[in-house]
């Protein structure tokens, strides 16, 4: 089943590099939605990626994780 992991972000800067990071990890690109508007990175993902998509999240700042 798929999931949507969604990290709210304070700075497009850290979205970017969040989103850049879990591309260069295997995400498809075409699975991962930036919405510079809300300030949040979504990414679609299997559930047994969830977490791994989690900690990138994480790791680049991400406020909340949803």
């Amino acid at each position: 089943m798929t999931k949507t992991v969604t990290g709210d972000f304070a700075d497009e800067a850290a979205m970017k590099n969040a989103m850049d990071d879990l591309i260069s990890n295997g995400i498809p690109r075409e699975e991962v939605f930036m919405d510079t508007e809300h300030m949040q990175l979504k990414v679609m993902v299997p559930d047994a990626m969830k977490g791994g998509v989690g900690e990138i999240l994480e790791r680049h700042h991400a406020k909340n994780l949803h």
